[in-house]
């Protein structure tokens, strides 16, 4: 029995952080952020965002772009996008970053349809919601 339940958080423990190849197909599309947890555990809460995140990701490589939300609920987009890698590294998912300048990577701790999370070699947290299109009624 004890084997067992070792061999149960064994195996909790290792899958942890990775995010499944069904949950990836939830980053496509435009994601505002919410908040970021800072490594001493405050937060900066955003409550308007001039721009939004749009990912694009066909298999395990992809794009993100920002994006500007305009008032007729379309966005407004130029041609900077940073190209993105999806990798698997000890048991955890992250998203690799590179433009002609930089290279960086973010852990994903969390995505669904309406939540991502990452984290960054800062250990500063993400936290973003799906986004919607903003109209004028």
């Amino acid at each position: 029995m004890k084997k067992l339940i070792l061999l149960l958080v064994l195996i909790t423990a290792v899958s942890c952080g990775k995010v499944s190849e069904d949950n990836l197909k939830h980053l496509n599309g435009y994601w505002e952020i919410q908040e970021v947890v800072m490594p001493d555990g405050s937060h900066k809460d955003y409550k308007v965002n001039p721009t939004i995140d749009y990912f694009e990701l066909k298999g395990k490589e992809g794009f993100r772009k920002k994006v500007m939300p305009q008032f007729d609920g379309k966005y407004l987009a130029n041609d900077v996008s940073e190209k993105i890698v999806i990798a698997e590294k000890e048991g955890k998912t992250f998203i690799g970053y590179t433009t002609q300048y930089a290279k960086w990577e973010e852990e994903i701790l969390s995505l669904d349809e309406d939540e991502l999370v990452v984290k960054n070699n800062h250990d500063m947290e993400y936290h973003y919601k799906r986004a919607e299109p903003f109209t004028v009624k």
